[in-house]
């Protein structure tokens, strides 16, 4: 499988909310409180608690990104409805999305770990390869 191909595969099954590694298990044990380890395969996803803080906010900060470029770009909102319905606009679609965010950000914490190999790392198995993807 190529890195390419890899990334597709990962990347979708954080965004569904589940494993990285195999797909099967589930992300989240509640609203937003990640499973340390996978229930169905046992992979850790935080090798170090907050790890993936760095994507949480990138993945926040994208959608935001959206209404920021409609404002630079002439929108403006002369009414309090128009104003209610850019808030809503914006807001929805982050809380709506919310579980799928940190999904891809796990996910892509786990494409990390995957490119830059860290020997210590338990889904290597101490010469760079992965186990089990």
């Amino acid at each position: 499988m190529t890195k390419r191909q890899l990334a597709r595969v990962v990347l979708k099954r954080g965004w569904r909310k589940r494993c990285p590694r195999c797909g099967e298990g589930a992300l989240f044990r509640r609203w937003l409180e990640a499973h340390d380890r996978c229930p169905a395969c046992g992979v850790l996803y935080q090798r170090n608690y907050g790890d993936i803080w760095m994507y949480v906010i990138i993945m926040d900060r994208l959608p935001v990104f959206g209404g920021i470029v409609a404002v630079y770009f002439g929108f403006r909102s002369t009414t309090t409805p128009i104003a209610i319905a850019f808030f809503l606009a914006m807001f929805v679609p982050l809380a709506l999305t919310m579980r799928n965010r940190q999904g891809l950000a796990i996910a892509i914490d786990y494409l990390t770990r995957i490119w830059f190999p860290e020997p210590t790392d338990e889904i290597h198995d101490g010469r760079g390869a992965v186990i089990n993807v």
